[in-house]
């Protein structure tokens, strides 16, 4: 609700602007131009911050949670905290949105990984458009059979640094190293922002809760 009435403060002003420049003769264009970097302003502020850079845990899920309505963005929350119904629920609303879209890949890659289904991931993998995501699963289908070497050296080419410690940190686990996993399951975090974050340390406080035991 807070928020809500946050973002309708922000229009009300921002309508008020341009009526009081139109009113003193300002140009249209001018106004409209200074109404509009207004607005994506706020809009980075208000959406972006939260969503991709906000470091705090608990602004983030207050974030999520008001997003209920936008179902790319609600899926982190309930992917997080491991809401099966709503996990499927929201993935159902997904597919419908995007349909054939190559955007929908990522999602059902992820949705994969969250079900254990190897085969899914597999079958999303090459309409993934972005290349770390990509590799990040790529990387997870290998580790998965058992091809360490091969991960290993595949998840080098991953620029993003939190995949790759992600990535090492589950590795480590698996192999029962558990200070290393600890080790790169900080450094995926920390170097994670917004919701990715907040999965991340949703799940480290599972499976390695002396990852995140500082940051709570």
């Amino acid at each position: 609700m807070k928020r809500f009435l946050g973002k309708l403060f922000f229009y009300f002003v921002i309508f008020v602007f341009a009526v009081i420049m139109a009113a003193n003769g300002y140009s249209p264009i001018l106004t409209g131009g200074i109404a509009l970097t207004v607005f994506l302003i706020g809009y980075m502020i208000l959406f972006v911050y939260p969503f991709v850079l906000e470091k705090r845990v608990e602004r983030v899920e207050d974030f999520l949670l008001s997003q209920k309505h936008k179902p790319g963005v609600y899926i982190h929350y309930v992917v997080a905290n491991k809401i099966d119904d709503e996990v499927k629920t929201t993935m159902d609303k997904l597919m419908k949105k995007y349909k054939h879209s190559k955007a929908l890949a990522v999602y059902k890659a992820a949705y994969g990984l969250y079900c254990k289904d190897m085969a899914a991931i597999g079958q999303a993998v090459p309409h993934i458009r972005y290349p770390d995501h990509r590799k990040y699963y790529e990387t997870v289908l290998l580790l998965e059979e058992g091809r360490s070497a091969q991960a290993l050296e595949h998840l080098e080419s991953i620029k993003k640094r939190w995949m790759r410690s992600a990535l090492l940190a589950g590795l480590e686990h698996k192999a029962g190293n558990s200070e290393a996993a600890v080790k790169h399951a900080r450094e995926a975090v920390d170097a994670s922002g917004g919701a990715q974050r907040y999965i991340l340390h949703k799940e480290y406080e599972r499976t390695l809760p002396q990852a995140v035991e500082r940051l709570s």
